[in-house]
């Protein structure tokens, strides 16, 4: 046997023991439809963010105008922009000035003695974008700390999020982790009732400057179900953005309860506010319902506790999407299915019938059409498909039904390359070559038209993987993958196993 044949067939049983190895040490992940699981189509609120970013708006100008002796009188936030009234109508247009200086992502405009404020419409996109794209970062860490590492969570449109959580076992805990906004507000209460008409009762005149009511969670005392209300300032003293961690722990009962721990910058601010509060009660604050409200016993910095009526269960779940972040807008469930694991187990059972039922006819076909050359080619095909197999379980790519779709049909492009290369060997041979310079014309002939042909599948696949959505894109790995592969053992493969079996040959006997 010749040198250069040597290392080729080093190289091959090199490359199939890998596979081999990964195959065996390392399965392949199945997607949705599958194994089973859940599938929710979320829209993101995005006019929600955008109202809120008025607020902050409304609250910089105001503290900007003021900076430059120009007193507001009032401020009106809609859906749409801030309209700002002046206390002195002839400052209009110095203050009109100051915005445009100082705010370049609004349109101001003044008329009869009133500014109105509106964002860009490039800042709008922007916000828009921002969003939907910090909401699908959230649900995927929140997933991930929840333990299903193989879910899909993409972009849909434009506000609209894909989630596909494979083998999940619970979906309404699931979508009760994936939906919850899990906005943290720590805030200093100025004043409670058990009920909203009593302390509404006690400021005839309104509420003071600066404060909202909040509702509390539900406690049940002396065998009566009760809620206590909250009037509470409305500038947290900090968010769940200055938490560093969250874990679920048990309170001084006994009860589950969860502990938080915030970052230096948070802890600083935190404890320079609870240094001033002693004596007072604390509102502790998730989407704008006070789970507790404690009272401040001394200066509180780097650490808390969050308690409530909380099952061990609900308890853990609130760590997790506590450290995992708030979501940046409310998220409303579209459209949810769940698909059972018989079902996949009967997609899988169907395809891999076919995929063997495929392989056995393109074999027989070879066999009869190319004699040892085809059964050269089926053996090139088995070797595919365990490099095929080995790569996906190597980089981890989900195996849905069009995947597997994808791999029967790479079946077919496989062996078309080897019948472009055999019928390439027999126009040499029936020039009258010799069957060692017709193996070497033939592969060398047949080398542009499979590049070519090769080329254009994996541009195909790319888009599909670029543009599509979890199935389609499950289709495309497969398909580009096993492209990859096949130009492998069709020009290499197949060449090095031809040159053993025919190359010293003179008889075409059996050979095509």
């Amino acid at each position: 046997m010749k040198a250069d044949l040597r290392w080729k067939l080093v190289v091959i049983f090199g490359v199939l023991v890998a596979a081999i190895y990964v195959i065996f040490s390392k399965p392949v992940k199945l997607g949705l439809d599958l194994q089973g699981g859940m599938s929710i189509v979320l829209e993101v609120d995005v006019e929600h963010v955008i109202k809120t970013q008025y607020k902050q708006l409304a609250q910089d100008i105001r503290k900007k105008l003021k900076e430059n002796n120009i007193d507001v009188l009032g401020i009106k936030v809609t859906d749409n922009g801030i309209f700002i009234s002046l206390l002195d109508p002839s400052l209009g247009e110095k203050a009109l000035k100051i915005i445009n200086d100082n705010f370049p992502q609004v349109k101001a405009d003044l008329s009869d003695g009133v500014l109105s404020v509106s964002f860009s419409e490039w800042e709008l996109n922007r916000i828009k974008k921002m969003t939907v794209q910090q909401a699908v970062e959230t649900i995927r860490n929140r997933i991930d700390e929840f333990g299903k590492l193989n879910a899909n969570v993409s972009k849909l449109g434009e506000r609209r999020i894909l989630v596909e959580i494979p083998g999940v076992v619970d979906p309404e805990r699931a979508k009760a982790i994936i939906g919850k906004t899990a906005q943290l507000e720590l805030l200093e209460v100025v004043d409670s009732a058990y009920s909203k008409e009593d302390l509404l009762r006690k400021y005839p005149d309104g509420l003071p400057e600066g404060t909202k009511i909040l509702e509390g969670l539900p406690e049940r005392i002396n065998g009566r179900e009760i809620k206590e209300w909250f009037l509470v300032k409305d500038t947290p003293i900090v968010t769940g953005s200055q938490l560093k961690d969250a874990r679920a722990s048990v309170d001084s009962r006994g009860k589950p309860a969860v502990n938080f721990e915030l970052t230096d910058e948070g802890a600083d601010i935190f404890g320079e506010a609870t240094a001033k509060m002693i004596g007072k009660r604390l509102a502790i604050v998730l989407d704008n319902k006070v789970v507790s409200a404690p009272v401040v016993r001394s200066r509180i910095s780097k650490s808390g506790q969050i308690t409530g009526d909380f099952t061990p269960e609900e308890a853990a779940d609130l760590a997790v999407v506590l450290r995992a972040g708030a979501l940046p807008a409310p998220v409303h469930i579209l459209e949810e299915r769940v698909i059972g694991p018989t079902l996949g187990k009967d997609s899988i059972e169907k395809t891999l019938k076919a995929g063997i039922f495929a392989l056995i006819l393109v074999g027989l076909f070879m066999i009869w059409r190319y004699a040892i050359s085809g059964f050269i080619s089926v053996v090139s095909l088995m070797f595919n498909g365990a490099l095929l197999w080995g790569a996906m379980a190597f980089l981890e790519v989900t195996l849905t039904l069009p995947g597997i779709a994808g791999i029967i049909l790479n079946i077919g492009m496989a062996v078309d390359a080897n019948v472009i290369i055999f019928e390439r060997i027999k126009e040499e041979l029936k020039k009258g070559r010799t069957l060692r310079v017709a193996l070497e014309e033939g592969f060398r002939r047949a080398w542009d038209a499979i590049l070519d042909a090769q080329i254009t599948t994996l541009i195909a696949a790319f888009v599909l993987f670029q543009f599509g959505t979890g199935p389609l894109k499950g289709f495309a790995a497969t398909l580009s993958i096993g492209t990859v592969t096949s130009i492998f053992t069709a020009l290499f493969v197949t060449k090095v196993f031809l040159d053993i079996v025919l190359g010293g040959k003179k008889s075409l006997k059996f050979a095509f």
